[in-house]
């Protein structure tokens, strides 16, 4: 975060700094605790607490130490660090909104609700209703956001925060699909939005352009790129042939299994938004005149992916990434992600 060494840089890293370093001791209490109350720390299927280790305020208390503990996954209020990470090159923006840092948040909270309250106790405290309520005001606010960023990084930031959210959403349904989806989200989630960071990036460093609005015409410039775009987009809405689709699908179930139909018009409220602030960049993009110097003689649109040789090295892994996020999509269960998930939910339940 700290890369461009200017005051928007070391402001977002003091940030994330800050974040970081208190969540680290709320989960370090959140931990003591729980050795305190279970004699192990020991993640078990069916979790390592019961109703009868502790009275049941001293147990919310631990599982809001843990939320707390999880200030990674940019759950509302503490989200404000994701957007101003955005300051760092945007390779590691990918890796902090795709695969390392926010998925770690997210990864650990499902753990701890399926290996140390278990979804049992978390049902019997009544501890699911109020997280699914966090998520779901996550998902909305998220989406809220991202419809008003006309900067094409923190769109996408905004965009990050929502679809965190679906995970948590879907632990916190304690429903066997539910549960399924949500784990089932966090791979598919990372190749649809490393596909779309790096897009992002093959933009700026092509074009120089950073904000939505700038970037009419820009399809027929780099088609490639943005066809990959319109890809990682099209999965984030939870439309097919795109592994969104499945995850989603997954999560919708896990609301009936669970019986909550307000969660379910949650979800497809949150992905119509998804939807109104992701097509606009494509419409902008494919459909919207080209600006002034995008044309060559002859009324002809520049391809600036035919005249930048080292694009090759930018193009190719955006390429494969949206490839993957529309296999699994065709075969969910290609390196045993749908089986591993489908393993562990009923290992749970």
């Amino acid at each position: 975060m700290a890369h461009n060494e200017d005051k928007a840089a070391f402001a977002a890293t003091r940030k994330y700094l800050a974040y970081l370093l208190v969540s680290g001791w709320f989960l370090f209490a959140a931990v003591v605790l729980t050795f305190a109350l279970a004699g192990t720390t020991q993640f078990t299927d069916g979790g390592i607490l019961s109703a009868a280790d502790a009275p049941r305020s001293t147990l919310v208390i631990l599982f809001v130490l843990f939320a707390l503990g999880s200030m990674k996954a940019a759950w509302m209020p503490f989200h404000a660090w994701l957007p101003s990470a955005m300051v760092a090159p945007t390779p590691v923006s990918s890796l902090l909104h795709a695969v390392a840092v926010v998925k770690a948040g997210v990864f650990g909270l499902v753990r701890i609700v399926c290996h140390v309250f278990g979804v049992d106790l978390v049902g019997q405290l009544g501890l699911g209703i109020w997280m699914g309520a966090v998520a779901s005001i996550t998902m909305i606010l998220g989406s809220f956001f991202a419809i008003g960023e006309d900067n094409l990084k923190r769109r996408l930031a905004y965009s990050t925060i929502s679809q965190l959210s679906y995970i948590l959403f879907g632990v916190a349904l304690t429903s066997p699909s539910g549960v399924k989806g949500a784990m089932l989200h966090i791979p598919f989630h990372g190749f649809m939005k490393i596909t779309l960071f790096l897009c992002a990036g093959a933009i700026m460093v092509v074009t120089g352009k950073k904000q939505i609005s700038q970037l009419a015409g820009i399809g027929r410039q780099m088609p490639l790129t943005m066809t990959a775009f319109t890809i990682g987009a099209v999965g984030m809405c939870g439309a097919p042939p795109v592994a969104g689709f499945i995850s989603k699908w997954y999560l919708c179930l896990g609301t009936i299994e669970a019986g909550l139909m307000i969660f379910l018009g949650v979800i497809l409220v949150s992905s119509l938004l998804d939807v109104i602030y992701f097509f606009p960049i494509v419409k902008t993009a494919f459909f919207d005149p080209p600006q002034a110097g995008c044309i060559e003689g002859g009324n002809q649109i520049r391809n600036l992916e035919r005249e930048r040789p080292l694009y090759l090295f930018m193009v190719v892994p955006l390429a494969l990434t949206a490839l993957f996020s529309m296999l699994f999509c065709f075969f969910p269960d290609a390196f045993h992600l749908l089986r591993l998930a489908e393993v562990a939910v009923g290992n749970l339940f």
